[in-house]
């Protein structure tokens, strides 16, 4: 899929069942959004510490593995996740970024913010990733 010329893959079976989606993606970025939901909240009323931890992995894993060519795909997997939550969503989107901050050959490290879209930061992450063998 192409969204303004960039490759978007399609989100995984868990993204759908969540209902996030993929909205940029370039080299060492990563963009999804997810409309907050009744599915997602958590006894408080507000999302799930799950769903904010989810879309940081997601993001900051789909970061490092951009190639601009669908037919070479690369994938990675998550050896460390540390998510800081700092505040609830004021509005009714999440949106979390991600972005490789430096690594090698076989690992790769990122960070990444969850903030809706009225701006307020709702948590951070960063995380570790392994590259899978038999990457494109």
């Amino acid at each position: 899929m192409s969204d303004g010329g960039k490759v978007i893959e399609e989100a995984t079976a868990f993204g759908q069942h969540i209902g996030s989606r993929m909205t940029d993606w370039s080299e060492d970025y990563a963009r999804f959004e997810l409309p907050i939901a009744p599915h997602l909240m958590n006894r408080h009323g507000v999302p799930h510490g799950g769903v904010h931890s989810s879309l940081l992995d997601t993001s900051m894993g789909h970061a490092g593995c951009y190639t601009g060519d669908p037919e070479r795909q690369v994938f990675a997997m998550t050896l460390s996740l540390n998510v800081m939550f700092l505040s609830r969503p004021r509005g009714t989107l999440l949106i979390a970024e991600g972005r490789r901050t430096g690594g090698g050959r076989s690992t790769y490290f990122a960070e990444g913010t969850l903030k809706d879209e009225t701006g307020e930061l709702i948590a951070a992450g960063t995380g570790v990733f392994r590259y899978r063998k038999g990457r494109g």
